[in-house]
């Protein structure tokens, strides 16, 4: 009789699971990427087209799956799981960009998001919990410079009304990453950063401006290994995002002091996007966004700085013909204190530069990109787009030149070289990531000048083809005192043109 009892009451919990699951609403989204691509001199030198990642040749094909499973309960309650099987590059075993050598039983699948969402009963509320996307405010740029990544956090909105909103969030990048000094002791001990941040948007006629602030305390042992404060790098291209956009250049071999870190940091942004279309079809987009990371028990590894970007343009019937130009802050030739460039926490997949550059980051993650940096910080430039000219139906073009210049001290090389004994490549020539740096620092002796064409076709519904045709052109001073003396790769100084072409189809549903 038990038996017969427990028989029926594990009938009840499934007829009672299957009920409950019943109720919720199942929806599924996808996107397929399949990316041929041939380029040269993605680091400005003939040593391969290695640029900020240096696992690349000159034709590459590279795949990417993500799939999106939303469980709705109603319009208050739903939860999402985000999975993503690559980027792989193909004949590739091994991470990173692995998995797809023949065989194709690497470990590619990847959790990129899984959270709650959900509304406080009876209010506007609005709580996501959980491994979400973060981005910064932008409007100018193509996409957030400061911060642009999946991260743990909880996130928190609230519609004041129909002009005012309000988003606030707590995010935890990193925590639990220390194993302790070489002898075992401090395990997991002050290795947290936490970032808090409020955004507010505004929308008007014709007008939304979004004012915003962020702060984070970073722990003495959130990035050390062992006694190195900069040789841990945790979570792979993201760790190494943190370690170019948060410290001073080289800031692993030009400490100012011998003092051990043992307080926190305190890092904070602020700043202003917004865009006017009151004089449609005119448009007028800005950003502004002012930082600060400063070290109380070394300021050698402090970096503050902004950058501004402004953009206009005009839509009509064929297209959106439109300038910008940007300015951002750079550094001194001082090594004790710091760096001037506005501190970056991750630029994971914002695009932070116009028109799909192969300069910058592009919209899809697949194309070889960063040929310069990741963000367009410690720069200023000019430039003109046609955006979205189409002469066919299905198919649109958008054409861009940029012009690009370096705001840092050229004397900063020298000092560097008096530190460390030898000089600072200009470009990444080992392929590996520098820390404080990306893949070119630009002094303001330095010059470059890129154009671009970018192709969309839509085949079907949901299938798109682009091609995207990019060539950079890089003007180094090459003066004894500036890179002159240093090895740009290939054993010379020698610098040629990058230029690269894209081919990626797109589906999506």
């Amino acid at each position: 009789m038990k038996k017969v009892i427990r028989v029926l009451l594990a009938a009840a919990l499934v007829l009672g699971a299957a009920q409950q699951a019943a109720a919720v609403d199942f929806k599924a989204k996808g996107v397929w990427l399949a990316n041929f691509q041939y380029g040269q001199n993605g680091n400005f030198t003939n040593k391969g087209h290695a640029g900020y990642d240096n696992s690349e040749d000159e034709f590459e094909a590279r795949s990417r799956v993500r799939l999106q499973l939303d469980a709705v309960a109603s319009e208050n309650l739903m939860g999402e799981v985000y999975f993503e099987i690559g980027k792989s590059i193909w004949g590739k075993g091994n991470n990173p960009q692995g998995g797809a050598a023949m065989g194709a039983d690497g470990t590619i699948v990847k959790v990129k998001r899984a959270f709650l969402d959900w509304t406080v009963p009876d209010t506007d509320l609005r709580l996501r919990m959980g491994i979400q996307g973060l981005q910064t405010p932008y409007m100018a740029l193509d996409g957030p410079t400061v911060l642009s990544t999946d991260i743990a956090a909880v996130t928190a909105s609230y519609a004041i009304n129909d002009n005012v909103s309000l988003t606030a969030f707590w995010a935890r990048p990193y925590n639990d990453n220390y194993t302790g000094d070489t002898e075992g002791r401090g395990v997991n001990y002050m290795d947290n950063m936490d970032i808090a941040g409020l955004f507010l948007p505004l929308t008007f006629d014709g007008l939304r401006l979004t004012p915003w602030a962020m702060y984070s305390a970073i722990g003495p042992n959130t990035l050390r290994k062992a006694d190195d404060y900069v040789s841990n790098r945790i979570n792979g291209v993201n760790g190494n995002y943190f370690f170019s956009g948060m410290l001073p250049v080289m800031g692993n071999v030009t400490r100012h002091t011998d003092k051990s870190l043992n307080s926190y940091a305190n890092a904070w942004w602020a700043g202003l996007a917004g865009d006017v279309t009151l004089w449609d079809p005119f448009r007028i987009a800005w950003e502004f966004t002012y930082g600060s990371v400063r070290w109380d028990d070394d300021p050698a590894l402090d970096r503050r700085g902004w950058l501004a970007a402004l953009l206009l343009e005009y839509k009509t019937d064929w297209g959106i013909p439109g300038i910008y130009g940007w300015y951002g802050s750079g550094d001194d030739d001082n090594l004790g204190n710091g760096s001037e460039r506005l501190p970056v926490i991750s630029n994971d997949y914002g695009v932070s530069s116009f028109s799909q550059t192969f300069s910058g980051v592009n919209e899809n993650g697949l194309e070889r990109d960063r040929a310069i940096n990741n963000n367009l910080a410690g720069t200023w430039g000019f430039g003109a787009r046609l955006k979205d000219v189409s002469f066919l139906e299905n198919l649109r073009h958008t054409l861009h030149v940029s012009f690009f210049g370096g705001t840092n001290d050229s004397g900063i090389l020298s000092r560097l070289h008096d530190r460390t004994g030898s000089w600072m490549a200009p470009n990444n020539p080992d392929g590996t990531s520098y820390v404080g740096r990306d893949n070119v620092y630009m002094t303001t002796k330095d010059y470059a000048f890129e154009v671009g064409l970018a192709n969309k076709f839509k085949i079907y519904d949901n299938l798109r083809f682009n091609l995207d045709i990019t060539y950079v052109t890089l003007w180094l001073d090459k003066g004894d005192n500036t890179w002159g003396r240093a090895n740009t790769g290939g054993g010379s100084n020698q610098i040629r043109d990058a230029w690269n072409i894209s081919t990626l189809f797109i589906y999506s549903f």
